[in-house]
Parts: structure tokens; C-alpha cells; sequence
């Protein structure tokens, strides 16, 4: 389980048109948002992602940049991308399982096609959003078991605001006896 204020495990992986991406050497003055999305199959990642694409200048303008991981390989990863206008957003591809659930990502198993036509892998992860400090420390975590009711961007920035503005701590933090 990951925790509030405790370093985050790695994340190494290549970008469409970025390069290779480094959490340890890749997070802005005041983080990085890292978007786990299910992949190509999923319409409502789309959704999201389309979303995430609209705020990631707002995120910038507040030293926070941003990107959208999956396991998918890179042609798949590359048709999603094409189907979110715009290109500030990075994409990150071949994330391993492992990796997945070392950030505490649930894990599902295909269902065949989905709602648009496009087949499930054979296992893949679930989504999970969060905003990892310059230290690489967990600020921000949820994770989901399903792909429905994700975190809304806009929120995330208002709490963002919030938190500059009162130099609030990352919560959750606590680990003794209760």
C-alpha cells in the first residue's frame, strides 16, 4: 500500500514522442500527475484522457506536469493518443503488471470486446490517478476496482490551489496503533 509522504515506487517507461520518462528525474517544481488508464478498449479512459488533455496547461501554470500510463504497447497506446485532441499531454506505454501493482493498481482479466468493438487484453489494470511530490513522495492516491466515477481534473486543481496557497500536507500519513 502506498502512503502519504513515503516515496513512490519508480516509474521508467518510453512516451509517444517524448523520450523516455523517469519519475525519479521527470517531475516538475510541484509534482507530476500520473493518469493510469485501462487502455484502448476503454471508452471512459477516453473520456478522461480527453479531460486530463484540457487541464494539463493549468497544471503547468502550477509546476505540476502531467501524463497518461498504460500497459498497453505502443500502437495501442498510439491510437488512444489520436483520439485525444491536442498534444501537451504525455503518453507512457509498456507499463509491466508488476509495476501496476507495486503503485497499488487493481488488476482485472479481459471480458472480450468491449462496448466499442475493441478486445480486453488478457489482464490489464484498472485506473488510478495521482500527484507524486518533487521528492518523489505520494501527495495525492485513489485507485479504482471498476472504470466507473473517476476523479474530476478540475477538482484536483482547485485542491491543488488549495494546498499551495496553505502549504497543506500531504494526509492519510499515519501509521501507528489505533
Amino acid at each position: 500500500m502506498l502512503l502519504p509522504r513515503q516515496k513512490t515506487p519508480n516509474l521508467t517507461l518510453l512516451t509517444l514522442d517524448h523520450g523516455e520518462f523517469n519519475l525519479s528525474t521527470d517531475i516538475a517544481e510541484r509534482g507530476v500527475v500520473i493518469c493510469f488508464y485501462r487502455g484502448l478498449h476503454c471508452p471512459i479512459c477516453a473520456k478522461q484522457l480527453i479531460d486530463f488533455q484540457r487541464h494539463v496547461e493549468e497544471f503547468a501554470k502550477r509546476g505540476v506536469s502531467c501524463i497518461a500510463v498504460s500497459s498497453d504497447g505502443e500502437e495501442r497506446t498510439r491510437q488512444m493518443a489520436d483520439k485525444v485532441p491536442g498534444d501537451s499531454l504525455k503518453f507512457g506505454y509498456g507499463m509491466s503488471l508488476t509495476t501496476a501493482k507495486e503503485w497499488g493498481l487493481y488488476i482485472s482479466t479481459s471480458r472480450g470486446k468491449t462496448s466499442i468493438g475493441i478486445e480486453e487484453p488478457a489482464l490489464f489494470s484498472e485506473p488510478g490517478l495521482f500527484l507524486v511530490s518533487p521528492d518523489q513522495s505520494l501527495y495525492y492516491g485513489s485507485t479504482q476496482t471498476m472504470p466507473f466515477a473517476r476523479p474530476h481534473f478540475a477538482e484536483l486543481l482547485g485542491a491543488l490551489d488549495f494546498a499551495i496557497a496553505n502549504d497543506y500536507p500531504a494526509r492519510g500519513e499515519y501509521t501507528g496503533e489505533v
